[in-house]
């Protein structure tokens, strides 16, 4: 082992590796600043990039932006009390009020220097996973694989924040849509409907970008300003890297509950840093200076950020089981190398585990030292509003989505797929389970497949490690099944308990906006409607190739019957507390005859940003449509400058010579792009 950790040392030397390395970590720098993207931006986004690459730069540039999304994220956070993803909204509690009181710089070193430290000690505890690990790993076979991958799914299901069955209704639907293609067992086309583009299956960027990044721009393409008036960069940088210092042993603890929290598949950054703040809180003498600029509140946040993703690959490379979205993508990169995880990684490609242990350290390293030298400019970029962004933003995931196959379907499947990202967001059903069910379908099929070809029966449920992974599955079940019935018991609870809360990789106020509103009941009917097709469908394949849609489908079916079950009895609580509320409202007028009718201000405001956001949301889903049809007619280049001027004007409302400037920069890009990358532009009919 020693000698692969040297070998993927050496190999760092190589200048095509640190290009990559820095590149990512340039990237990921300038992602982590724009709210909503996080580290699932990061990766979706540069992923398309790394096709054509060989394994080593492609992950020496991914695990440069993700080890570093999280340090940028913290300017926005202290600078605009706006941060760039909901982990950074615990340290905007202290960090906010530190730069508000002239300490801005205090603040940021604070932040900086923990999520170094947080990213090296998370880069530590991969390394000791390593040898640990990999006896265990190396005694898997195939039913504890199998078990494993169902662990992934169930368990990012179950530890979401919010409705349990929405989280396991969303990643049967993954599963489910992960199915459409070619079956891995028989050869046999399924869901495909006769189309060739069906038949190769769904592109896993389209699936990303659409789900998440799509979905990120039609719900925030509404903001056309910053509504926060950013801070003065002031205070020393001396006087926190000298505090910084007296609180190491916060940093440690911080560090080490990432690293626990990335381990955990579905709890992720947004709860490791809770979790890291509550430490903070609870081990402190004195506790009236968290919240108005104690820097034990920053710390201990900052380093678990950081150390969560590091925590995160360890069952992602070694188990196969992603806890959370980005690392869900890079286990897809790594299936389209033929790299799989769990044995094969620890055998074959060890140099390739050390090689991301030493990206990740020297990212973390290189992404604090530039944040200290580029704040004052970083800074500024937190100024542009996110309807100025969202063009260039959309030209660039869609292009990215255009690499992989090289079919304009795809584009098409990215947009529907961000209507359904947008829904599922507004509704509070969490995407992660979604995205992480889509990478582990056909995985799962196949480890079944060789499990009941080798073992007769159901003998090997028997077998100790799936004994073992069954009672992990249970445990978590069993566990949310007893605090909803402790809920009940106080308290009248469906189910929609933190269905108003962010999720792990975004925040902002559209999350679960739509909850026990007439949309999440249509959401919960069209997954009835879907898992019910499917299974109706699936008797027209073989015995083999149905078996999995069929059990997806019958799974699906019954947790999205219950999921409706919830929102119809929601709706009935609703409106029974409506009545009675009209009911106790006092009469007025002539002889008390008429009833005065009282509206609630916050909730009429609550209905009427919700229709502004679906207004906002289907105008920009409309214009991402009409921008597919320039590009089929006239070529990329050509629909990006016709369509980026028109959005400018008309939707972020910016200055004309702002929009012609910004046009001319896209277009500039996209033509050097070719000759800079193995980036190709779809090519229009009257080209």
């Amino acid at each position: 082992m020693t000698d692969a950790a040297f070998s993927a040392l050496a190999s760092l030397a190589d200048p095509s590796l640190l290009i990559m390395l820095a590149v990512g970590v340039v990237a990921g720098l300038v992602i982590g600043l724009i709210p909503g993207l996080g580290g699932t931006g990061a990766v979706a986004i540069l992923l398309p990039i790394t096709f054509g690459m060989e394994p080593e730069p492609a992950l020496a540039m991914l695990i440069g932006a993700l080890a570093v999304v999280h340090t940028s994220d913290t300017v926005a956070a202290v600078l605009l009390g706006a941060p760039g993803s909901a982990s950074a909204s615990v340290t905007m509690l202290d960090g906010y009020s530190m730069a508000r009181q002239g300490q801005a710089k205090r603040a940021l070193s604070l932040a900086f220097l923990s999520s170094m430290a947080g990213g090296l000690i998370g880069a530590v505890g991969l390394t000791l996973a390593i040898p640990l690990a990999r006896p265990l790993v190396l005694s898997f076979g195939s039913p504890e694989l199998f078990m494993l991958t169902i662990l992934g799914v169930s368990l990012a299901a179950v530890l979401s924040r919010g409705n349990v069955v929405k989280g396991l209704t969303a990643g049967l639907l993954g599963l489910l849509l992960g199915l459409v293609g070619t079956s891995p067992t028989t050869a046999e086309e399924r869901f495909s409907f006769g189309s060739l583009f069906l038949s190769d299956g769904i592109s896993l960027v389209a699936v990303a970008l659409g789900v998440f990044g799509l979905a990120e721009i039609a719900s925030r393409v509404g903001q056309r300003r910053v509504t926060e008036k950013p801070v003065e960069l002031t205070g020393g940088w001396g006087s926190g890297i000298r505090e910084w210092l007296t609180h190491w042993t916060h940093v440690i603890r911080g560090a080490l509950i990432g690293i626990w929290a990335g381990v955990l598949p579905g709890v992720g950054a947004t709860a490791g840093t809770w979790l890291a703040y509550g430490q903070a809180v609870a081990t402190a003498k004195d506790k009236r200076k968290f919240g108005k600029g104690d820097p034990r509140g920053i710390v201990g946040p900052e380093s678990a950020n950081n150390s969560v993703e590091a925590g995160d690959l360890i069952p992602t490379f070694l188990f196969g089981i992603p806890g959370g979205v980005p690392s869900a993508m890079l286990l897809g990169m790594l299936l389209t190398y033929g790299i799989q995880p769990g044995p094969a990684i620890v055998t074959d490609h060890l140099d390739l585990m050390y090689l991301i242990v030493w990206a990740f350290a020297i990212a973390s390293v290189a992404g604090a030292f530039l944040c200290f030298l580029a704040t004052g400019s970083l800074a500024k970029l937190t100024k542009v509003p996110f309807a100025v962004l969202g063009p260039g933003l959309l030209v660039v995931m869609l292009l990215g989505a255009f690499q992989e196959g090289g079919q304009i379907g795809d584009l098409w499947v990215m947009v529907a797929l961000g209507v359904v990202g947008f829904f599922l967001k507004a509704t509070g059903m969490p995407r992660a389970p979604f995205l992480i069910g889509f990478v582990l379908a056909i995985p799962m099929e196949r480890y079944y497949y060789l499990t009941a070809s080798l073992y007769d029966g159901a003998s090997w449920v028997a077998r100790p490690g799936v004994l073992v992974f069954a009672a992990l599955l249970i445990v978590p079940l069993a566990w949310s099944l007893i605090k909803r019935v402790r809920r009940a018991s106080g308290a009248a609870d469906d189910g929609h308990r933190d269905e108003h809360e962010s999720d792990d990789e975004h925040g902002d106020e559209l999350e679960g906006s739509l909850a026990r509103t007439p949309w999440s009941l249509a959401v919960a009917i069209v997954a009835v409607l879907v898992f019910a097709g499917a299974l109706w469908v699936s008797g027209s394949f073989s015995a083999e190739a149905a078996l999995m849609p069929r059990l997806v489908a019958i799974g699906g079916l019954a947790a999205a019957l219950i999921l409706s079950w919830q929102e119809l009895r929601a709706r009935r609580q609703d409106t029974r507390r409506d009545t009675l509320e009209d009911s106790l409202e006092p009469t007025g007028g002539s002889g008390g005859t008429m009833v005065a009718t009282r509206v609630d201000p916050a909730v009429a405001a609550r209905a009427l940003a919700r229709r502004h956001d679906l207004v906002i949301a289907m105008r920009t889903f409309v214009a991402m449509a009409a921008f597919l049809v320039l590009v089929m007619l006239g070529g990329y280049l050509a629909a990006t400058l016709v369509f980026t001027p028109v959005f400018l004007l008309y939707a972020a409302r910016t200055r004309p010579r702002t929009a012609i400037i910004y046009t001319l920069v896209l277009g500039a890009v996209l033509l050097a792009l070719p000759s800079l990358l193995p980036v190709d532009l779809p090519m229009g009919l009257l080209q």
